[in-house]
């Protein structure tokens, strides 16, 4: 199998997003749990986005982790490798994405890499170096307070400065305007000057084929699923596609079984979606103190869970509102509450799974990359899309079978997102 677009990502719904992204623009695409085993048959595809977590380790882990991946990639066929971050650039003054932008530049033999979080389709732009989420500046929206990487900035050249070791540089909407030559004359004079990350604004969807038409030139870019949609037009219009292979028809074939749903994200979407789903089906919401406080909470979930799923779909959260969120981090830490909510949504996912659930729905980008590692699960299909980012996947090489999945970043979908997910998994 020889792959024609590579991609890197830093958690498991932003690489669902990407693939549903590439999908869409024309691409065969299938996304990978971490790097496939060799014994692991994967479709006849275009694009593979293999998904890792890397977003909120150390620096070092994410580099070593995203430089094996970048390595597979490469002798699969990949002339180019998109690193795929988060739309809101979540990362701390430590990392992760100037120091792996950086070694995945370094891997390829030098030069500049285009970097852009914009993706208008979902209100997020960048001018001047300034990410704006609908029309706010980052550091002024709902979105500024991320659990883990709350972002206090919407200078995205300062903040990447902050965590590279090299310059980085700026690739304004006036050259963009102007067409891939000149932004291609700005990278050339900024690689010139040593410059490593370079951001590059976006306001439209042209603009990102304009990046897209760039970058897919270069060996390496990082971006959000708007730089995908610029990568995957470029190399539709390049004529390398061919047609045939895998399909969304072949990835939402029924599968028979339960349905459940699993909620860990505390945004102000999925606390709306658990409110409007708790009008057509039961839903358990955790005590978050009580999964801290030992196995008790998970066991009589599971018990609950047990009683109902036979007579349809049920829903589990442990989401909580912000200022519940604010409690237990400051007295058990960010890092051990995240991490026992995590695990404590993941097995109560795996033992869904197995009274019999077959069409599982995950809210929150931690939860469902803990629910995934746990079922153990290596491959996916890309089926069609519910919500703008979130599409159905089909499970590939699965030891429980064939299963229908969704992952969910907390904030994505509407307001009957969980309804939709499951109408469309029959």
């Amino acid at each position: 199998m020889a792959i024609l677009l590579g991609s890197i990502a830093d958690d498991y719904t932003g690489a669902s997003d990407l693939a549903n992204t590439l999908t869409k623009n024309g691409l065969r695409t299938v996304q990978t749990v971490g790097i496939p085993d060799p014994s692991l048959a994967l479709p006849d595809v275009d694009a593979v986005v293999v998904s890792l977590k890397i977003r909120s380790v150390p620096a070092s882990d994410a580099v070593a982790a995203a430089a094996s991946a970048e390595r597979w990639l490469r002798q699969r066929g990949a002339g180019h490798v998109l690193y795929k971050i988060c739309s809101t650039f979540d990362s701390t003054d430590a990392g992760n994405i100037g120091p792996v932008t950086e070694a995945l530049s370094e891997a390829a033999g030098g030069g500049s890499v285009l970097v852009t979080p914009a993706f208008p389709e979902t209100g997020r732009t960048v001018y001047l170096g300034h990410l704006f989420v609908g029309g706010q500046p980052l550091n002024e929206s709902p979105l500024k307070d991320h659990p883990l990487n709350p972002m206090h900035d919407a200078n995205l050249v300062r903040v990447l400065a902050r965590q590279s070791r090299n310059a980085v540089g700026l690739v304004d909407l006036t050259a963009i305007a102007a067409g891939a030559g000149a932004v291609k004359a700005r990278l050339d004079a900024l690689r010139a000057a040593g410059v490593t990350a370079v951001i590059a604004d976006a306001i439209f969807e042209r603009d990102l084929e304009t990046l897209g038409e760039v970058a897919l030139k270069t060996p390496v870019s990082t971006g959000a699923s708007g730089l995908g949609l610029g990568l995957a037009r470029a190399l539709v219009r390049s004529g390398l596609i061919s047609s045939g292979g895998a399909t969304t028809a072949d990835a939402i074939r029924p599968v028979g079984g339960l349905s459940a749903i699993v909620a860990g994200s505390c945004s102000k979407a999925t606390l709306h979606q658990l409110d409007v789903a708790e009008r057509s089906m039961p839903v358990l919401r955790l005590d978050p103190e009580r999964l801290l406080a030992g196995p008790d909470e998970i066991a009589a979930a599971i018990s609950w869970a047990g009683d109902r799923i036979s007579a349809g779909p049920v829903v589990i959260a442990a989401s909580a509102v912000p200022e519940t969120v604010s409690r237990l981090q400051s007295l058990h830490g960010r890092e051990a509450s995240g991490h026992a909510i995590e695990t404590a949504t993941s097995i109560i996912a795996a033992e869904l799974v197995e009274k019999g659930v077959r069409r599982l729905v995950v809210a929150g980008g931690e939860t469902s990359g803990a629910a995934v590692d746990r079922l153990a699960i290596p491959a996916f299909l890309i089926g069609p899309e519910i919500a703008p980012g979130v599409p159905v996947l089909r499970t590939v090489g699965n030891a429980q079978g064939d299963m229908l999945l969704a992952l969910k970043s907390g904030n994505f979908g509407g307001e009957d997102f969980f309804t939709a997910a499951l109408a469309m998994m029959h």
